[in-house]
């Protein structure tokens, strides 16, 4: 919560004389930081965070600094406690927000480490709200949704302007334009608009063009009625993105044009991509960055020279994409695969490795819960590699345990990420060092061998969640190990974490002995964080979840290392 003497009264007196209240943050200036606001109408999923990023690339690419942010309509704190068949992955800050996967796709598409300050929800908004009225910072007002609530938002916005120095903020409204809870962030942004001045903002509205089988043409009423409802709440867009399975034509960009006052050259067909990577160059090329500047009134803070640099390493990475000359399979082991975003930060991660290292990869989408010793070669028969994921849970477990001793003895490359590090060690505890019953504490409370446990410390932390291992952590590697080339010879490493189950102190003697390697720890603490099998084409998993500071121009070593190991069994 920012300090309440840190904040000034933006156009008037806080008072109850005053109808004004819209705080600012000490020595902002209005209209200095410019925003892009980006909304979706006609339904969700449709991309915004894509869109969003893309923008925010060119721009950055341009020498103007950029700061996303992401406002989540939901009254939950984070997205930590979100069911990954409902929304997708949930994504760990480095700071250890957790949050909803777009701010993924802004790290990824931007190459920048955010923070909380770059995720908001309903609930913190309220949280902050109720905090600061039961401290008695609205001078005895009775508090509403306008102007404390949407007052809030713009100061989240504001903050963020003033913490990152931005010349830009990107503004991303989760859900939909129609959507209850999202209609005072709305209204906040036309109070911001109003108040920032002419050309401070930029408002995107990202559409869905239908085109039904049945007719064999599209059809772009559902669009112009939530674009008509953007409208109705005081905002009239500058630029309407048209996603469609095939680019929109002429006549429904003409339509839309005419119905919602937005210049046609504004009106940008968003055909689908085979890659998210090669759509800053589809805005590129019908010039939506230079609208921008255009409607924001910023040419004058660009460096071209900045920009041809920077796009010329990014188009040689796009270049290979659809160009690889070797094909590889690898496999996911999880419990959520049917919905693809529960693992979106791992399929990325895929993808950046591949195109680094020329080879198309190919996902093999396996569920666990019915694989055992008996039928699990039926299910890996196709892979070249295997990935466990995280995960939370009993359902789903024995079956990852069955297809990590299968890579294990018929050298399968292997990379085992939290839930899967823990998996590894509970299998080569069974099956090599005569742990019979060894187990997790989280799969069974009461097992005789506890060799994935809460450690005592953890347990004193109560409250669901409030004993996880969150966010980034800097990771001690052994010399001469696997992880150690891995991490190009250096000694240390950071990476992220979710977790709250560790490989038990009291075990890590015997397994070591048996043969595994833990070759990367918690600094002065005996918390196991990497292992590997050193006589195994590729056997490796780690507590952190690698996938999660993976780049497309900086894939993840370990990822790479995988992917290398599975072109050679190709």
């Amino acid at each position: 919560m920012t300090d309440k003497n840190e904040l000034l009264a933006s156009t008037g007196d806080s008072s109850v004389e005053s109808e004004y209240f819209s705080p600012l943050p000490k020595g902002y200036q209005k209209g200095k930081t410019k925003y892009v606001v980006v909304m979706g109408t006609v339904m969700s999923g449709l991309g915004k965070g894509i869109f969003s990023s893309c923008l925010g690339k060119l721009m950055q690419d341009k020498g103007l600094k950029v700061a996303p942010i992401k406002l989540e309509g939901y009254l939950n704190i984070d997205s930590g406690t979100l069911n990954p068949f409902r929304h997708g992955e949930v994504f760990v800050l480095d700071d250890g927000m957790e949050c909803d996967m777009d701010l993924g796709t802004y790290e990824r598409m931007l190459g920048q480490n955010l923070s909380k300050n770059n995720f908001a929800t309903s609930g913190q908004i309220y949280r902050d709200i109720l905090e600061k009225e039961r401290h008695g910072d609205y001078l005895g007002r009775d508090v509403q949704m306008i102007p404390h609530v949407t007052g809030e938002v713009k100061l989240r916005l504001r903050t963020l302007a003033m913490k990152s120095n931005a010349d830009i903020v990107f503004v991303e409204i989760g859900g939909t334009v129609g959507d209850l809870e999202n209609a005072f962030y709305i209204e906040a942004m036309r109070e911001l608009a109003y108040e920032e001045g002419p050309n401070s903002c930029c408002f995107v509205a990202l559409t869905y063009i239908l085109e039904p089988r049945t007719l064999g043409e599209q059809k772009s009423k559902a669009a112009q009625l939530g674009i008509k409802q953007l409208m109705q709440s005081g905002i009239q867009p500058d630029i309407i993105a048209c996603r469609a399975t095939s680019p929109v034509n002429e006549k429904v960009r003409q339509k839309i044009s005419v119905y919602s006052n937005v210049p046609i050259s504004r009106v940008v067909s968003l055909a689908d991509s085979a890659s998210i990577y090669q759509i800053p160059a589809m805005l590129r090329e019908c010039g939506m960055d230079f609208e921008v500047l255009k409607l924001l009134h910023i040419e004058d803070r660009i460096d071209l020279r900045k920009e041809r640099g920077e796009w010329a390493k990014w188009c040689d990475f796009t270049d290979r994409i659809g160009k690889e000359k070797r094909e590889t399979t690898i496999g996911i082991i999880g419990k959520y695969t049917s919905v693809r975003d529960s693992y979106a930060s791992i399929i990325n991660a895929l993808e950046h490795s591949g195109i680094a290292l020329g080879c198309k990869v190919k996902i093999a989408w396996i569920d666990t819960s019915d694989i055992t010793d008996k039928n699990v070669s039926e299910y890996l028969k196709d892979v070249n590699g295997i990935i466990v994921p995280g995960g939370f849970g009993v359902r789903g477990a024995e079956g990852k345990i069955a297809c990590i001793k299968y890579a294990r003895l018929n050298n399968i490359p292997f990379l085992g990420i939290c839930f899967g590090f823990q998996m590894a060690v509970v299998e080569y505890a069974r099956n090599i060092c005569g742990l019979k019953k060894a187990n997790s504490t989280e799969i069974e409370p009461n097992c005789g061998e506890p060799v994935i446990n809460i450690l005592p410390e953890q347990k004193r932390i109560e409250g669901l969640g409030g004993n996880m291992r969150l966010g980034g952590q800097d990771i001690q590697i052994k010399p001469d190990t696997a992880a150690f080339k891995l991490f190009g010879n250096n000694t240390t490493a950071r990476m992220r974490f979710r977790h709250r189950y560790e490989v038990d102190p009291g075990y890590i003697e015997t397994i070591e002995k048996a043969g595994l390697i833990f070759s990367g720890k918690a600094p002065n603490y005996p918390i196991m964080q990497i292992l590997e099998l050193p006589e195994h084409p590729y056997f490796i998993a780690t507590q952190a979840h690698p996938c999660l500071t993976s780049r497309p121009l900086h894939p993840h070593p370990m990822f790479t290392g995988l992917v290398a190991a599975a072109m050679k069994s190709s």
